[in-house]
């Protein structure tokens, strides 16, 4: 009888708790992470950073609605070292080949993706993910013992179709990447957009020229549109009603594909945008930070979002602090940044190796081959490309340069461009924020240098690089695995023909 009784007391409660609401698990409380990044892209380039001329309203709403870093710093001005740095939360110089442009990813270094995975979230990716460079390579990624994806998620041909595929109620990573702004461009598209060459603002290390203009507007173009891919993406989010549990983060992987930008350690080629949306009690609106940071601190910040442990190995700072309170940026007054081999553009595929330290109030930076072309060999034949200076892109503004080098307007702004560097280099920012007037060699600098320089070489000595240790530095002897010869001879051949 007693046994009975228990019995049904047993069955009533059980009765009860199933009209209780079931206790949410980690995995409906934890955030989605939607990382969109746009390819080739300076700082500047968007309305919330000022720009009077390129339209990016979601950009510009993320802005609004969260918080916009306004010295943001890829690690790494060339795509697939930004990349990988972002993706593994370390430095290049930790990264081996990963630290090179069209190379490989050792399976040995964790990303956020991977771990993510681990931690049970779905993770994507589209377009342009971890690249360009080998991944489905026997030395490549390898996502676990059977598959081998990207190491920015496994590819969708969208993010809608990723949505359809997920499985209800779990959190997602997704990347977001698009080969917007990369060149080449459709020449003219920018004038007969309706765009007006003479409202644009030329960057000072450019020489003022309509064509030049011109060039500018094509690459707002294609701002635009990647810029629409990613309000499409916050039009799903709020479709399925999960915009505002999911941290959305928008920047570029680094700066424009112009002369002296894009593969070099200035600003123009460094300094990104980055704006961050996660409303859920974490980032209220109408944010500014001036805080320096990088883009491979994001690793740590989605690890941390997610509740997941950050791994000794990453070394890159969480911006959670930042993103929850408006003063933490104090301890924020540095960022470092590296180059190695980009397109291989110089005798035996040699690359460019230099570190910079970037401070609120000046840039240096530290060449360790000043005897080498910055920009790639001037000789077609020593480069990857087969074309001349290839480490800068086929452009109507380098073709320009190119031809008029003679002119006294262009001579100077094609020699800081094409023409090799001293082993050192300090720039005053307040008084030369675009980084033009090197005064490392004047005396009252020294004692200035000397400081960043020891701050330079600390840091990287701390941090495991072998250039300051004075160890084996293999970049320029990894495999390079670069496939676009014919098609940027032909591009470069067709513009300096007009």
């Amino acid at each position: 009888m007693k046994r009975n009784v228990w019995i049904g007391v047993w069955l009533v409660c059980v009765a009860a708790l199933s009209w209780l609401p079931a206790t949410p698990s980690l995995a409906d409380s934890r955030p989605n992470i939607l990382m969109c990044i746009s390819d080739d892209q300076s700082w500047l380039h968007t309305g919330a950073m000022g720009d009077r001329v390129v339209k990016t309203p979601a950009f510009d709403r993320v802005a609004r609605e969260g918080i916009v870093f306004t010295h943001a710093f890829c690690d790494a001005p060339s795509c697939g070292p930004s990349r990988s740095a972002l993706l593994t939360g370390q430095p290049i110089w930790r990264l081996e080949e990963a630290g090179n442009l069209h190379c490989r990813m050792p399976d040995k270094f964790d990303t956020y993706v991977r771990l993510l995975q681990q931690a049970g979230y779905a993770t994507g990716s589209q377009v342009k993910a971890w690249a360009p460079g080998q991944v489905w390579t026997a030395e490549g990624w390898v996502h676990n013992s059977q598959t081998r994806e990207n190491p920015a998620g496994p590819e969708y041909e969208s993010f809608d179709q990723f949505l359809e595929q997920r499985p209800a109620g779990q959190p997602f990573c997704y990347w977001l990447g698009s080969n917007d702004p990369h060149r080449p461009y459709e020449l003219h598209s920018g004038i007969e957009s309706g765009m007006e060459p003479d409202r644009v603002q030329v960057p000072q290390h450019l020489p003022d020229d309509p064509v030049v203009r011109s060039d500018i507007l094509d690459y707002y173009i294609e701002i635009q549109r990647f810029d629409q891919r990613v309000a499409a993406a916050l039009a799903a989010l709020e479709r399925v009603g999960e915009l505002d549990n999911t941290l959305v983060v928008v920047t570029s992987d680094h700066g424009m594909p112009f002369p002296r930008a894009k593969a070099s350690l200035y600003d123009i080629g460094t300094r990104v945008p980055l704006a961050v949306r996660w409303p859920d009690g974490v980032v209220s609106p109408g944010r500014v930070c001036d805080a320096l940071v990088s883009l491979s601190d994001l690793a740590p910040t989605f690890l941390q979002a997610a509740g997941v442990v950050q791994p000794e190995r990453m070394i890159a700072r969480s911006l959670m602090d930042l993103m929850k309170h408006a003063d933490a940026g104090a301890k924020r007054d540095a960022v470092f940044v590296a180059l190695e081999r980009h397109d291989g553009c110089r005798a035996g595929g040699a690359g460019y190796p230099c570190r910079a330290l970037r401070t609120p109030d000046y840039l240096y930076i530290r060449n360790y081959a000043p005897e080498r072309w910055p920009a790639g060999d001037p000789n077609a034949a020593h480069c990857a490309r087969a074309i001349p200076f290839g480490e800068v892109d086929p452009s109507p503004t380098k073709a320009l340069m190119m031809q008029r080098v003679a002119e006294p307007t262009i001579e100077r702004l094609h020699h800081l461009s094409f023409g090799k560097r001293p082993d050192e280099e300090l720039y005053v920012l307040a008084d030369d924020p675009s980084q033009l007037e090197n005064v490392a060699a004047l005396a009252e600098f020294q004692a200035i240098k000397a400081d960043l320089a020891a701050r330079l070489q600390q840091h990287t000595r701390h941090t495991g690089d072998p250039r300051a240790l004075g160890l084996n530095a293999p970049w320029d002897h990894y495999p390079y695995f670069g496939i676009r010869i014919n098609q940027d001879w032909a591009v470069e051949s067709a513009l300096l023909r007009q």
